[in-house]
């Protein structure tokens, strides 16, 4: 399939998933990188990623500081700047409120950013996560209705499931098969040639948008099933007294187990998406039981894990109302900046509602972010104070370095709640 003459693409939104995937393109395409955020504009111009996905040094070789018709990216917050691009790709986040209801505002907003220069040819392909049918019932219709074009005859759309895994090097947006899909077989073809022209490890074209929407929402619906089964597991071994990790390790001796481990499920993706696909099934009046029981369960975990420190500290002879207790990581997963929907703050609510007083030491998170978007206090640089208790919530590399028993009382504990610390640990999860 022929891509267009002169392919020039806009990615709107420059987070986790944008930049990495406007980096790749600009190595082969003209690419305009559009984000709201000033700060982060400023910062990628600069050649520094602060969400750390993209190495700097692999950020400066595509940076240019004007778009082109070659290739490169330009990073801008200036609508005119993309008003000539070609495909406009749209990366921004698909949260949920606090109801865990789909909140689809910043789909909206960039549909309407991307319908104020939108004209005829031209391809606009979604890569959030969302339920079947958002791409072709939500955003078309802002697309047609700012723009004055109509959808399949004037411009066309696309969908290809984003799957950036934040802080993982070895599986880098090139190295993992992309699923595609257009509006019409043949838009299909045309957005699957282009991302066929940069991911190595290829691509798979879906036969429709609301198959390839589908398909996205279901992998983590099915991720946050299993480690909700091996987190019951966990409750249920702890009151039989066995070790959880233990039975894991003797279950995967056979060939076709699957290696799933218990703990907190938090981030953009598997704590998020299983509600899209619930909301909309509810929607059709069916009544989703195995994933809305996934999700109950694992959005428990955070006050499981606190009670168990509780019961432990009891057990140790340490008095927990006013008990000093150092939380090592609130981000969401380990090597990764990214504190969005971490599960880390649940554990610390429930230990503060026992009466102890909680450290939070995490050297990648943002400390304004965290205050803003939690209400918390945190430190980049680790405490020279000794505590009751140590809590590895979060398994960042650096953690693994810190020598314990230098911030340990003489009678204390530490929990593992990543289950990494072996030996080392009082207990884990």
């Amino acid at each position: 399939m022929k891509l267009k003459n002169n392919v020039k693409i806009a990615v709107i939104g420059l987070g986790y998933v944008g930049l990495p995937l406007a980096r790749l393109f600009a190595t082969k395409y003209s690419v305009v990188g559009f984000d709201i955020n000033e700060l982060r504009v400023s910062s990628l111009k600069s050649g520094t990623d602060t969400t750390l996905e993209v190495e700097d040094n692999v950020l400066q070789e595509v940076l240019v500081e004007k778009a082109n018709e070659d290739k490169g990216l330009y990073c801008t917050t200036s609508l005119s700047d993309i008003a000539d691009c070609n495909y406009y790709i749209v990366t921004v986040p698909t949260p949920v409120d606090k109801n865990n209801r789909p909140d689809l505002t910043p789909l909206y907003k960039s549909s309407e950013t991307v319908g104020k220069v939108l004209k005829k040819g031209d391809i606009v392909i979604y890569e959030s996560t969302v339920y079947p049918g958002v791409t072709e019932e939500q955003c078309v219709p802002v697309l047609e209705r700012i723009s004055g074009l109509k959808f399949n005859e004037d411009f066309f759309a696309g969908y290809s499931p984003e799957r950036i895994n934040p802080g993982d090097k070895e599986h880098t947006v090139e190295k993992i098969l992309k699923v595609t899909s257009g509006s019409t077989p043949e838009i299909g073809l045309e957005v699957d040639a282009l991302y066929k022209s940069v991911i190595t490890a290829g691509t798979h074209l879906a036969p429709t948008i609301k198959v390839a929407e589908a398909a996205k929402v279901i992998e983590n619906s099915q991720r946050d099933i299993n480690i909700a089964f091996v987190n019951e597991l966990a409750k249920i071994f702890n009151l039989m007294n066995i070790d959880t990790q233990e039975v894991l390790d003797a279950a995967s001796t056979k060939w076709n187990f699957l290696p799933f481990k218990p703990g907190l499920v938090g981030g953009h993706c598997i704590g998020v998406d299983p509600y899209y696909l619930a909301q909309r099934a509810q929607e059709f009046g069916y009544h989703p039981e195995i994933i809305l029981a996934g999700r109950r369960l694992n959005d428990s975990m955070g006050e499981y894990v606190a009670s168990q420190i509780v019961k432990l500290m009891i057990k140790k002879g340490i008095s927990v109302n006013g008990a000093e207790l150092l939380m090592l990581g609130i981000t969401f997963k380990e090597n990764c900046p990214d504190v969005r929907n971490t599960k880390i703050v649940d554990v610390v609510k429930a230990l503060k509602d026992y009466g102890i007083a909680v450290t939070i030491f995490d050297p990648l998170a943002n400390i304004d972010e965290v205050k803003r978007e939690y209400k918390l206090e945190t430190v980049n640089n680790l405490p020279t104070d000794k505590f009751d208790a140590l809590v590895l919530g979060v398994a960042h590399s650096e953690f693994l370095e810190i020598n314990f028993s230098t911030l340990q009382k003489d009678k204390s504990l530490i929990y593992d709640v990543k289950g990494v610390l072996g030996s080392l640990a009082d207990n884990r999860l």
